[in-house]
């Protein structure tokens, strides 16, 4: 039989027992989460599903022209998946490379100051943390991902998986974002609610 205690060092929890500083360690990992959110988006614009639509097609085209069968996934500013196409006879494997990548670029792009994966990449393969970073959850350490940003911030990503390098799956996910770029500037925060 499982006993509840409601001392100073004891928690209930759906009747296990948590100290009070495994506890206390969950509440500062929490409090940490929104300056982390805060990093990544200000304003509160979003990307319209209709650039995200037009930037993967886009995307996904300028890609197939070359030859290279891709999957082209746009994300938001927190990482989740807006629109994602996959191109005629690009393989499975494409659908979590360009996801990945773009969540990448998303997340750790405005920490560390890269608008292009491929820099982060660059910049991060002499960093001693490389490797911790790899470890994260859908963090892909490979070229092939552009930033989508309004006044200096950003507000999604363009991933691209499946041309022979990331340094293609790059060009393909610029000539995506290329062809929203003038459109936005027009975007505004919506209004307070």
């Amino acid at each position: 039989m499982t006993q509840t205690t409601h001392n100073a060092s004891r928690t209930p929890v759906a009747g296990a027992r948590v100290s009070r500083a495994t506890m206390l360690a969950a509440a500062a990992l929490l409090a940490g989460a929104a300056p982390a959110i805060a990093q990544v988006q200000h304003a509160d614009r979003i990307l319209p599903l209709d650039l995200a639509v037009e930037a993967a097609s886009e995307a996904v085209h300028v890609c197939a022209r070359r030859g290279w069968p891709v999957t082209v996934t746009v994300v938001d500013a927190e990482g989740v998946v807006r629109v994602q196409l996959k191109g005629d006879h690009s393989t499975i494997h494409t659908r979590d490379s360009s996801f990945r990548k773009a969540y990448t670029q998303v997340t750790l792009g405005p920490v560390f100051g890269f608008d292009r994966l491929s820099d982060g990449v660059a910049a991060l393969r002499v960093s001693p943390a490389a490797g911790a970073f790899a470890t994260l959850p859908d963090i892909l350490l490979l070229a092939g991902a552009v930033a989508v940003k309004v006044d200096g911030e950003a507000i999604g990503a363009v991933g691209v998986g499946g041309a022979p390098g990331g340094d293609k799956d790059e060009a393909c996910a610029a000539a995506g974002l290329a062809r929203i770029s003038a459109r936005l500037g027009s975007l505004t925060a919506p209004p307070a609610r």
